[in-house]
């Protein structure tokens, strides 16, 4: 495959990568209102993709660009060797862009549509007027001799308006303008020739054009009129300086050069540089990575515009994400503070809980017998019941008491877990959501999102959401308390400490059981009674007072650690986290933003990466920063 023909498919591939990444990056926008507005930004890019396919196989096409009488046109006709256009030093010659290429060329493979067409000369665009000449200079050259930007007449019978600032846009000059006719034909340039002299260097409206038409071009800097004009391309560089790499400026008489042209004598000193480099160094392949590097420019461009406007735009989508966690800490606190109260009224169930979880973790103990009869003191006294029972009917009133029990034990369970659920579905009522809706309503408003995401209905099924959300993981949170507690609450050295102090009062009865029985009542010299039932109804009320004590030590200890522990729950449920699914359609449209915006810090990375790989002659050329 020839290399011309391999630079062209590595252009197309190159193009539409960038251009597929840049589409998906545009569709995939928001419901934001910058969103919006950089993807038309991008969709306008596009379009100017579709112009580079169309010139691939065309000609460099290069333009003029410089303020009235800085001999554009001499210019023009010095490169072609010929008079081609008119010139003229005082007035302005050019009213319309003036397109100069070889015969077998049209506008349409410029990408420039072609409205009328009369007597070798066409109307393109209804602007441009193009010109067919078979010159050695257009074999790989398009040029185009464009009209003074600092000039606003619309016709040729106007006047100059020198150096104001022309102060009115495009709509105010009409479409008819010498401004119109530029802008129209600027961005199907490769190559800007921008002009100047020692009297117009500094021209403002120039210095505008160019900085709108620098992003889709490469620039060569010009000082004409170097037969009269003393050298002023130091200065000049200074005064592009803040914005441009201006390459190498050259210095040229278009009029000496086109004298010699017309003897047929070649080119010389710097105007013969700018030839060669116009002719060969910018031909062929050099034209493909121009129109690449051109296109890149442009979309940096456009990719720095988007980032201006969401850097712009991020601190009031920040404010938004500031006001949600705002809004969701306060709903958070009252709910933490509703799930406790409602806590510390159902402690009972939680602490019988928690001792049945203490209870099978002891293990078999005296004092774990304690516990578990301590648990168990409703069925041991129906036991004592059933033992009493002599008839049918006393079993079955028995067992009627049992299942009243046991049903009555079950609804004090689900009333508890019911409790949860009534405690988080009745801390947000309609009245506060809805002052936190507003509030949040008009940030969003300040930031451009979507007000849909902040409605009443979606506010009321994210409440609904996320207090479900929040008793599922409580119940889980409860439960892993429980078990922590009672694991906390059974270590050897508690149970050790428990166990101990219970049998020291066991032991002591039995001490003066035995010492009665065997040593007081056979072998003292003078012997006693063995104690009777008195001293076993004393010994059995002593040692349940002892256990008693115990047990009120003990769920005394595992009181105080739940209530601590609920109340340290109490303080994370607080947080906003635990209001984590209020609001999250307008948090999810924030982090879409923020995704976003990344997204084009990665586009930027890439157009960055090509550029840096992208070779061309810099010394030459000029490209705005």
């Amino acid at each position: 495959m020839p290399p011309d023909d391999l630079a062209h498919l590595e252009l197309l591939a190159e193009v539409d990568t960038l251009v597929a990444r840049l589409d998906r990056w545009a569709q995939d926008a928001p419901s934001w209102q910058t969103a919006e507005n950089c993807r038309a930004l991008i969709q306008r890019l596009s379009r100017r993709a579709d112009t580079l396919r169309v010139r691939l196989d065309a000609p460099l096409v290069v333009a003029t660009l410089g303020g009235t009488g800085t001999g554009k046109s001499t210019l023009v006709n010095a490169l072609l060797g010929a008079d081609v256009v008119t010139t003229g030093r005082q007035r302005p010659t050019t009213t319309s862009p003036t397109l100069i290429c070889r015969p077998d060329l049209t506008p349409e493979m410029l990408g420039i549509e072609t409205l009328a067409e009369a007597d070798g000369t066409v109307k393109a665009d209804g602007t441009v007027e193009v010109v067919h000449r078979d010159l050695p200079a257009l074999a790989d050259l398009v040029l185009i001799d464009c009209p003074d930007p600092d000039t606003t007449e619309v016709d040729e019978t106007s006047t100059e308006s020198a150096t104001t600032e022309d102060t009115k846009d495009l709509a105010a000059h009409g479409s008819n303008s010498n401004l119109a006719r530029l802008r129209a034909i600027l961005p199907h340039c490769d190559v800007l020739l921008v002009t100047a002299t020692q009297q117009k260097y500094r021209n403002a409206r120039v210095a505008h054009e160019l900085a709108a038409a620098a992003p889709g071009a490469r620039i060569v800097f010009v000082q004409t009129h170097a037969d009269l004009d003393d050298d002023i391309r130091d200065d000049w560089c200074r005064v592009l300086d803040p914005h441009y790499t201006t390459g190498h400026v050259f210095r040229v008489d278009s009029v000496a050069a086109l004298n010699d042209a017309k003897q047929g004598l070649r080119p010389r000193g710097e105007f013969a540089q700018l030839v060669d480099l116009l002719t060969r160094q910018l031909a062929g392949a050099a034209g493909n990575r121009i129109r690449r590097a051109n296109f890149l420019d442009l979309v940096e461009e456009a990719l720095e515009r988007c980032r201006t406007r969401i850097d712009a735009a991020m601190p009031a989508v920040e404010n938004v994400r500031q006001a949600i966690d705002e809004q969701r800490t306060r709903l958070a606190a009252q709910l933490g503070q509703q799930m406790r109260a409602e806590l510390l009224n159902s402690r009972r169930l939680w602490e019988n809980r928690l001792l049945g979880q203490a209870a099978s973790r002891w293990g078999f103990s005296p004092f774990a017998l304690v516990l578990r009869s301590y648990q168990g003191l409703g069925g041991l006294l129906s036991s004592t019941l059933l033992l009493r029972a002599r008839t049918p009917a006393q079993m079955a009133l028995w067992g009627t008491l049992q299942g009243a029990r046991a049903l009555h034990s079950w609804q004090r369970t689900r009333q508890a877990d019911r409790e949860l659920d009534r405690a988080a579905g009745a801390c947000w009522d309609e009245t506060e959501l809805r002052a936190a809706a507003l509030v949040l309503e008009g940030y969003a408003n300040e930031a451009g999102l979507s007000r849909e995401a902040i409605g009443p209905g979606q506010v009321a099924e994210e409440a609904t959401t996320a207090a479900g959300g929040f008793v599922e993981d409580t119940a889980g949170q409860l439960q892993s308390l429980i078990e922590r507690l009672a694991g906390r609450h059974t270590g050897w050295f508690t149970r050790w400490r428990y166990e101990l102090l219970l049998l020291a009062m066991l032991g002591f009865l039995l001490y003066r059981l035995g010492k009665n029985f065997f040593y007081d009542s056979w072998l003292a010299a003078d012997p006693v009674a063995v104690y009777g039932l008195d001293f076993y109804v004393s010994a059995a009320f002593w040692m349940l007072l002892w256990c008693g004590l115990l047990l009120w030590m003990f769920t005394g200890r595992l009181r105080r650690g739940l209530r601590q522990q609920i109340d340290q729950l109490a303080q994370s449920w607080g947080e906003s986290t635990s209001a984590a699914g209020l609001f999250a359609r307008l948090e999810d449209d924030c982090l879409t933003i923020e995704d976003y915006r990344r997204q084009l810090d990665v586009l930027q990375h890439e157009v960055a990466q090509l550029r840096r790989h992208l070779a061309l002659p810099d010394a030459q050329l000029g490209h705005r920063k």
